[in-house]
């Protein structure tokens, strides 16, 4: 499951982001959300997923250029690098991200994110967020027991990698 869909508590669908979006009513109300991330998902509907439409322009190479403040010490290290700073960073971050311990903060606050957009004033709310974040797994699957059976149980799928 990539995408889940919820209309209130209930889930409308799971899968591709064209798969859910086609279960959502065009009417909207619906919110879709990336179950990697917990964030909602944002869809023009002037451009659909699974329609894909030729866009005039240069393609995106998906890079982002940010600013970056260092020590003199640091870009000095950077320099030296083969490739580059920007080489030398990228290697930095993606092992960063790779890490179980970095996998793991990512699925707990992808759950964090997708719990509070649907259930954010729930019974026993902050000691689920609680349990969730001191790793209690226990502890947090009896807290949200008494929250809405579809959103419980996409909470519990998510949160597998987070404990």
């Amino acid at each position: 499951m990539t995408h889940v869909a919820f209309s209130g508590f209930d889930r409308l669908a799971s899968g591709t982001l064209a798969e859910v979006y086609a279960a959502c009513p065009s009417g909207g109300g619906a919110l879709i959300f990336d179950t990697e991330t917990g964030r909602v998902v944002d869809v023009d509907p002037r451009f659909p997923p699974g329609a894909e439409v030729a866009r005039p322009g240069r393609p995106r190479l998906g890079v982002v250029a940010r600013e970056v403040t260092l020590l003199p010490r640091h870009w000095d290290w950077l320099a030296s690098q083969p490739g580059g700073a920007s080489v030398a960073l990228r290697e930095l971050v993606e092992a960063a991200s790779r890490s179980p311990k970095a996998r793991m903060r990512a699925r707990r606050d992808a759950v964090y994110r997708l719990a509070t957009a649907l259930v954010g004033d729930a019974p026993a709310y902050e000691e689920a967020m609680r349990a969730l974040y001191a790793g209690a797994r226990e502890d947090f699957l009896a807290h949200i027991e008494p929250w809405p059976t579809d959103v419980r149980r996409v909470l519990e799928e998510i949160s597998s990698d987070a404990f």
